[in-house]
């Protein structure tokens, strides 16, 4: 079904790599006109250089623009700039993210700002700025489509230990993105609302700490380094590409399917937490079936110095 979408627009932000490059990418060769959107400047021209090269035979275009999706400006003139070049889009990409973990706690006020303001807020603010311009066209058109898909994480489902802030960053986007859903049908059958929940596909998410506020200078507890050894190893091993992903975004957007999983196989654990909630239960220890995989991590945290800071 990708003729369809010949001539159509794209809005794909976090697109100078991992699912956004991929999803620009097929864009491109199915002829869309796609606005790559990131906060990476040098990265976002090479990759929207390749991205026009590889849609060149299809009658593809692309637009880069740099921008902080955390920023509602920003947002909004992403906004105004596609629909000065392009009109109003067909495909909202609300894809830019940054990884954070650690123990709950220990998040600085600047971490929870920074993770909320890119995973969260910039999905908010896709959201907001977007569904009136296409509910606005399938008002004016019934034979317009437009789709909004929305990066969270099985992380937003399954609540993992050691990852708070992120957890918390992606079980809003859950949230956001059923009711997203819901509100949608109220008043419309031509624009739909997509959950992408990637488990761990290498993609770069966990070299986010470039982008952390203070960077290097940033102090980070035992905790953090854990995590962020733990997302290095878990992301890089990971057997399910980046590219796959943004196929099953495509197809899961031909197909009217809200739901958008990488790794299936999963959902037992997210089956487990749900009987936790139903039955009233104690939260079931995520390492119950890999109880070596506890011990280790809380071996690891044993050896915290007592300020928590190394």
């Amino acid at each position: 079904m990708m003729s369809e979408w010949q001539g159509r627009v794209a809005v794909i932000t976090g697109a100078a790599s991992g699912f956004g490059l991929e999803a620009s990418r097929i864009a491109a060769r199915a002829g869309m006109k796609v606005v790559m959107a990131d906060v990476q400047a040098d990265a976002l021209e090479l990759s929207a250089h390749d991205v026009l090269a590889l849609g060149a035979g299809q009658g593809a275009e692309v637009l880069p623009f740099r921008l902080d999706v955390s920023k509602a400006a920003e947002v909004e003139a992403l906004a105004a700039a596609t629909r000065e070049r392009f009109g109003v889009p067909h495909f909202v990409f609300n894809n830019a993210g940054v990884g954070a973990g650690g123990l709950v706690w220990e998040h600085s006020a600047a971490d929870w700002d920074w993770v909320l303001g890119v995973n969260l807020l910039g999905v908010a603010h896709g959201v907001r700025v977007f569904t009136p311009m296409m509910l606005e066209a399938a008002a004016a058109d019934p034979t317009y489509r437009g789709h909004i898909v929305n990066t969270a994480s099985m992380a937003g489902l399954l609540t993992p230990p050691n990852m708070g802030v992120y957890n918390v960053s992606k079980a809003a986007v859950v949230s956001m993105t059923e009711t997203l859903y819901h509100d949608l049908s109220l008043v419309s059958t031509q624009v739909r609302a997509h959950l992408l929940c990637p488990y761990f596909v290498p993609t770069g998410i966990h070299r986010s700490e470039r982008n952390r506020p203070g960077g290097a200078n940033e102090p980070i507890t035992r905790s953090q380094q854990i995590a962020a050894a733990m997302s290095e190893k878990a992301v890089t091993s990971g057997k399910v590409t980046a590219a796959q992903t943004a196929q099953l975004v495509f197809d899961a957007m031909d197909a009217d399917r809200f739901y958008v999983y990488t790794h299936p196989q999963a959902l037992g654990g997210v089956r487990t937490r749900m009987e936790d909630q139903v039955l009233q239960r104690n939260p079931t220890d995520p390492f119950h079936e890999r109880p070596e995989i506890g011990a280790r991590l809380r071996a690891q945290l044993a050896q915290m110095p007592g300020d928590g800071q190394d």
